[in-house]
């Protein structure tokens, strides 16, 4: 294991999400000097990993904008500043040293730094699954939990199984590429947002609701045909499809972090109005994060994001302000600043 304990950040970002991104940048809008930590191979979080090109309606500035597209503007936003990037790097432990430091500890190297910012998410995602013949068997043969490619459903029959805000966005995502969708849910109510199911009802996907299930899913290489059942009245209906789409939940789990000292409240940091946890130092923004009334909203991480890097930008040197003032102001600052640095710089070289 390689070690970086003579290079101390002001704030570590552990996830590379969204929230962690915009966090990103208004550690530089702060002139703290920050990296991210992230177990994948790339920055987005969940929405790169589950369904990049699903589209995101509930991000201020945006009527509609794909995850894999927010991703990279937010990377954009970020990489006005410099930053250090270590992905596909797990941290695995997080202790606070006698100094104060925070040292976090992946499968390769060590890394320390004055404060930390957990935005993990929910942790990791663990579909749930079915329990009928042929799911395991036809998982990546037909059979998905999320959406991550259109192309793969290009003109396929698919039925869609659920009633949560997944399950509707990847209707109304599909329904131009696809040949035909049949969408079901077993309740007479849906979790998903009443404006998508609006949609979604005024599509070309069939939904049909309440009380229909996925009975059976047959195929020898590939998914062939799957008979539903309303479970009321005992209808049952048999479908030709190439593709079943599950979203019936997710079972999240911390993973390491539930090992760290961290106050936990139902899978989730408990977090002050400063987004700080109990260990001094340490913070954390997003879906991982618990306070009376919280949303669990990209909006509102990003909102969350900024206000743990300001206050952590305060404890690292209590003469600066919580409060950044108007971005617009600090901005342009900040960016004169570095391109008198970046001058001073690059005249120091010449003349040596």
């Amino acid at each position: 294991m390689s070690t970086h304990s003579n290079d101390i950040y002001d704030i570590t970002f552990v996830g590379a999400g969204p929230v962690a991104l915009y966090g990103m940048y208004y550690s530089g809008l702060r002139r703290t000097r920050s990296k991210v930590i992230d177990m994948l191979g790339e920055v987005g979080g969940g929405l790169m990993a589950l369904y990049p090109e699903k589209y995101i309606y509930d991000v201020a500035g945006f009527p509609k904008i794909l995850a894999k597209d927010l991703v990279k503007q937010l990377r954009q936003q970020a990489d006005q500043y410099e930053h250090t990037y270590c992905l596909e790097e797990k941290v695995i432990g997080l202790e606070k040293l006698p100094d104060g430091t925070v040292r976090l500890t992946t499968p390769k190297a060590e890394h320390l730094s004055k404060t930390v910012i957990v935005c993990a998410g929910l942790g990791a995602y663990i579909p749930k699954r079915l329990d009928i013949p042929n799911v395991r068997e036809l998982e990546g043969a037909g059979v998905y939990y999320f959406v991550r490619r259109l192309n793969d459903f290009k003109d396929k029959d698919i039925l869609i199984v659920g009633g949560g805000d997944s399950a509707f966005d990847y209707a109304l995502m599909l329904e131009p590429v696809a040949k035909s969708i049949t969408h079901i849910h077993r309740n007479d109510f849906f979790s998903a947002h009443e404006d998508t199911v609006r949609k979604v009802k005024q599509s070309s996907v069939r939904l049909k609701y309440p009380f229909w299930e996925l009975k059976q899913i047959e195929g020898d290489d590939w998914v062939r045909h799957c008979t539903i059942v309303q479970t009321q009245t005992g209808e049952q209906e048999r479908l030709k499809v190439d593709a079943v789409v599950l979203n019936i939940g997710f079972i999240t789990n911390l993973g390491p972090i539930a090992d760290w000292g961290l106050e936990i409240d139902k899978n989730s940091i408990k977090v002050d109005g400063r987004m700080r946890t109990n260990i001094e130092g340490v913070y954390a923004a997003g879906d991982i994060v618990t306070y009376e009334g919280k949303l669990k909203l990209i909006s509102i991480g990003c909102g969350e994001a900024a206000i743990a890097v300001n206050n952590a930008k305060h404890y690292i040197d209590p003469k600066a302000k919580v409060s950044p003032g108007h971005s617009t102001d600090k901005h342009e600052l900040v960016m004169r600043k570095i391109a008198r640095e970046k001058k001073k710089a690059d005249n120091n070289r010449r003349d040596k």
